[in-house]
């Protein structure tokens, strides 16, 4: 049974004392720990061992007894381990331990009513229990002073440690503070009962916060969601967030405006990033392909890793030791630039013998790390080329004018390369026009191009001479970025047609349309060659079939029409030739019976 009056001396205990400060404070708070009820803990171990270890010197830092069968009985202590008994552990022990403990739940952790200890079992395949960890928990108040400015912000706050550094208890002391401080509703998702201690009443520990229970580990994305919907927290806290979908209930609470603080499986920043089941929590990882000049401009490969969203925690704090702590104030800004192989700089938060908190902020190191935290950097891009050849000489400061008139003489010739043969051979067109058109194409692929002018029979011919050209066929983004293009043009009063993209259907509507044969509701000169990528006949029956549909229903009757189940290479073609057609398409069903549904204008 539990005694009632340690719980109502919980405030007044007996404590040892260390000081700690606020960042933003000059005077040294006082950091206060205390060995909650390690007598019941003591009484819950068996005679030998409980009362060796009540009389131990170092009893008040005892972390955890470990009991392991046919083993001795071991002690561990933050400077070592010691052993407590020269007799192996009995089954008899292990029965004696576990009669006094509350119920083993899923993830086989125990606890003692109304306290903070941990007690974990091993089992064996049969299920039966062969060893104990008999962790000690403490409540210490004054844990969060070095990151307590950065709890008051209200941004979301993500604890990175490795097993033992403290990770539940500075958790624990959050919730107190926010709760009772600074007088926020506060929910703990309790999920081994870790934080808040067994039973149906959580330890004074946590204060005003609420306590909600988890049945069962794989649940505890459930009760993240159902704490929001039904409890209107204004903080959730989390301990050891571990699957992906208790991250993808973290985005969710996240993304309603409530804050979160919790813990990961992790030690860094750089571990989350290689963990595809935890990367959401950082916002995610994708990888990108980068244009040319993009790729060129960031000195890396066209395929890169970027961040994919906004991160859940805004702010993610490393504890390396106890009184050593990395901050990261941004996380979007750190994920970034790990992500391209830099440095970034986190704030080293540390506690000195007076307990005043010294912040340093760490500076990139000048050339990129091989590696941080496992996480291959690229190394520094180096110089080649006419750069690196030493060949490169100075423009003379003194003649900029000549150097401006030979450079733009170079441009003004590379617009026009003379062809071959500058005979121009025209013949009447049906309304008197004169064929061939010779166009000067830019930007737009020449071989696709050709194929159309082949296909179609179309009285084209391709100049590289601009002097030469009728007209100007050139890409829209190229006609928006080059403004000597439309000056060159302009001059010699050449009108240009643009296209959307060097695809073969954009291509085939801009020849029409300059040549006068811009009827699209009509299939007379059509050929279904143009939008068939391999010209095999599954592919123009597939072509045929929506040209059918298009000209028999949808034009004349508008009506939508369901085409026969493609593969998506074969839907994109028809879904180009639906679009010469200036009509709207898309794929729906499931593969392998996703089709197209054509619709009327």
């Amino acid at each position: 049974m539990t005694n009632p009056q340690i719980i109502q001396s919980f405030p007044e205990p007996v404590f040892t004392t260390t000081p700690t400060a606020k960042p933003h404070d000059s005077k040294p708070l006082k950091r206060t720990e205390i060995a909650d009820n390690l007598d019941q803990l003591l009484e819950m171990l068996p005679p030998s061992i409980g009362e060796k270890l009540a009389q131990h010197p170092s009893r008040d830092i005892v972390i955890e007894v470990v009991m392991d069968l046919g083993r001795l009985p071991e002690v561990r202590f933050p400077h070592g381990a010691e052993y407590l008994a020269e007799t192996p552990i009995t089954r008899e022990d292990l029965q004696y331990s576990i009669n006094r403990v509350g119920s083993f739940s899923g993830d086989n952790r125990a606890g003692i009513e109304r306290t903070l200890h941990r007690i974990s079992a091993m089992r064996n395949r049969g299920g039966d229990i062969i060893g104990l960890t008999c962790r000690v928990g403490r409540a210490v108040y004054g844990t969060i002073g070095m990151i307590r400015d950065l709890v008051e912000t209200g941004q979301s706050i993500l604890l990175l440690g490795r097993p033992g550094v403290g990770k539940t208890t500075v958790l624990r002391e959050i919730a107190r503070v926010l709760a009772d401080e600074l007088h926020k509703r506060v929910v703990i998702i309790d999920t081994s009962n870790e934080i808040a201690g067994d039973g149906d009443i959580p330890h004074p520990a946590i204060g005003r916060a609420r306590r909600m229970q988890v049945a069962r580990p794989e649940l505890q994305h459930q009760v993240m969601i159902e704490a929001v919907e039904n409890h209107t927290p204004q903080v959730i806290v989390i301990d050891e967030i571990g699957t992906e979908l208790e991250a993808l209930a973290a985005r969710t609470i996240a993304e309603r405006g409530v804050q979160l603080v919790g813990t990961a499986h992790g030690n860094q920043i750089e571990n989350l990033i290689k963990n595809p089941t935890l990367a959401d929590l950082i916002g995610g990882i994708q990888a990108v392909t980068l244009g040319d000049d993009e790729a060129r401009r960031r000195g890396s490969q066209k395929t890169v890793l970027e961040r994919k969203a906004p991160p859940t925690f805004e702010i993610a704090v490393e504890m390396q030791e106890r009184q050593r702590w990395v901050v990261h104030p941004n996380v979007s800004d750190t994920v970034d630039l790990l992500l391209r192989g830099q440095e970034p700089s986190p704030q080293i938060r540390t506690q000195n013998e007076a307990g005043e908190v010294e912040i340093i902020t760490q500076k990139p190191a000048l050339q990129p790390l091989p590696s941080r935290g496992g996480l291959t950097v690229a190394p520094p891009t180096q110089p080649g080329g006419w750069r690196a050849s030493g060949r490169m000489r100075p423009v003379p400061s003194g003649s900029p004018t000549v150097v401006n008139a030979e450079f733009e003489q170079m441009l003004d010739q590379a617009w026009h390369q003379p062809e071959l043969v500058e005979d121009k051979v025209r013949t009447p067109g049906p309304n008197g026009e004169d064929w061939p058109m010779y166009i000067y194409p830019y930007g737009v692929g020449r071989s696709q191009l050709e194929q159309v002018i082949e296909l179609l029979n179309l009285p084209v011919v391709l100049t590289k001479d601009m002097n030469s050209a009728d007209i100007v066929l050139a890409l829209r983004s190229q006609i928006k970025n080059h403004s000597k293009l439309r000056q060159i043009a302009k001059a010699r009063q050449l009108p240009i047609h643009a296209v959307k993209s060097s695809t073969i259907p954009q291509i085939t509507k801009a020849l029409r349309r300059a040549l006068g044969m811009d009827d699209f509701n009509s299939s007379e000169g059509l050929d279904l060659r143009l939008f068939s990528h391999q010209g095999s006949d599954d592919e123009l029956e597939a072509l045929e079939e929506a040209r059918l549909a298009v000209e028999q229903i949808v034009i004349p009757k508008g009506q939508p029409v369901e085409l026969l189940p493609r593969s998506p290479k074969v839907r994109k073609m028809q879904h180009e030739l639906v679009e010469h057609y200036r009509l709207q398409s898309d794929s729906f069903g499931e593969e392998p019976n996703r089709r197209l549904r054509i619709y009327p204008a």
